[in-house]
């Protein structure tokens, strides 16, 4: 079996490396010509990506540090791991709610400041300690709403643990997946437009991807909306939200607290702000669970064609038939496409075997086991079909 080489662009988890096979893939930092670049924060935008790359995998979910269009072109499938840090993020939007309901942030620096300051102990810090705790009392979380919007793997997981802690919650996702809608807590109400959802929630937590049109989501007009007194909590991009309308509505009074994992200089030193240095997946358990499922999903790729969670390809996934040489072909999504390629296989006297074709925006798949030798100038045949941008013999 040929070696795959995998070049590695950031420290990834052990875990998910111990995984790959090392008779058949070989694994560094330092790779002329790497068959699959696997990486965290690494950003590719500016990197010249060689021709020997199959694939790109990143071990996280977000895929911004990463040009998924002119790969797309390319025929790279771009993976990425949504699903797997949920669990971290899921407990830091809690922790962010809790910092934020009774206001844990500010009273810890109160009490800290007050010590180094004046040198206070015993008897002397229990009185100051008394006299200052009224300026940080808070509110409790049960009878409260908080607004969800994306109910994917980490908003449902929000959703569900913050109605156990008493909150009602409402939630908000056109596009909710059969997976996710069985996974929601039947006590989670879904409205039916994020205004509805601002205006009868007392916090609110976006959980979308950063893409056109989610950015700027959270805006002023949306936060005029909600009740006087509201949390904006964001762990999701920091384009979401519209900082410079928060704060507006947090020097207005109208905002009690942000809370956000994207610090920014004026956020960050904002008395009512409270910025965390994007802690979101920054749990052992989190770097680990994604990079198990960024090198599953590349080894699968690597070795049988299949693309799961890739966010520039349709999902095709086709067990193999035994005896059967497979192809994995990326073309353009247009009509006659799958004539073309079935008539250069029927040329060539091979029988289709098995075969599978989706089609995701410009872009389709196909994977394809056929019956018979496959020649060395098959491919070539294949890549001559106007629309088709790469082929492999797997």
């Amino acid at each position: 079996m040929s070696t795959f080489a995998i070049q590695t662009l950031n420290a990834i988890s052990p875990v998910g490396l111990q995984r790959l096979d090392r008779d058949v893939f070989d694994i560094g930092t330092d790779i002329a010509e790497p068959r699959a670049l696997l990486l965290r924060s690494a950003d590719l935008h500016s990197v010249e990506i060689p021709d020997s790359v199959y694939a790109v995998a990143r071990a996280g979910a977000g895929t911004n540090n990463i040009p998924v269009d002119r790969l797309a072109a390319r025929g790279i499938p771009v993976f990425n791991t949504p699903g797997a840090n949920a669990n971290a993020v899921k407990e830091l939007v809690i922790a962010g709610m809790l910092l934020a309901a009774r206001n844990l942030y500010h009273a810890a620096d109160y009490t800290r400041d007050l010590v180094a300051g004046r040198a206070l102990s015993g008897k002397d810090l229990d009185k100051q300690v008394e006299a200052g705790k009224k300026q940080f009392a808070g509110f409790e979380l049960p009878g409260r709403t908080l607004g969800v919007v994306g109910l994917g793997a980490i908003g449902v997981l929000v959703a569900n643990a913050a109605q156990s802690l008493g909150l009602k919650v409402l939630g908000y996702d056109p596009a909710i997946t059969v997976e996710r809608a069985w996974q929601l807590s039947p006590q989670v109400e879904q409205v039916t437009s994020v205004e509805e959802l601002f205006s009868r929630s007392d916090m609110v937590t976006p959980h979308v991807p950063l893409v056109e049109g989610t950015r700027g989501l959270v805006d002023a007009h949306r936060i005029s909306l909600m009740p006087e007194g509201g949390v904006i909590l964001n762990f999701a991009r920091g384009g979401v939200v519209d900082e410079a309308a928060v704060l507006e509505a947090l020097d207005s009074g109208h905002l009690h607290a942000y809370v956000n994992d994207f610090p920014t200089e004026a956020g960050a030193i904002h008395p009512k702000v409270i910025a965390l240095p994007h802690l979101g997946a920054s749990t052992g358990e989190a770097e680990d669970n994604c990079a198990v499922m960024a090198v599953d999903q590349l080894s699968d790729f690597l070795l049988h064609g299949n693309i799961r969670n890739s966010v520039n390809f349709p999902e095709v996934v086709m067990a193999r038939t035994p005896g059967t040489t497979r192809l994995g072909i990326f073309n353009q999504n247009r009509p006659t496409m799958i004539g073309q390629i079935t008539g250069v296989l029927g040329e060539a006297g091979l029988n289709v075997a098995e075969f599978t074709n989706r089609s995701r925006g410009e872009y389709a798949y196909t994977l394809v086991d056929v019956e018979g030798e496959v020649m060395d100038d098959l491919k070539q045949s294949i890549l001559a079909i106007d629309g088709v941008v790469r082929a492999r013999k797997l």
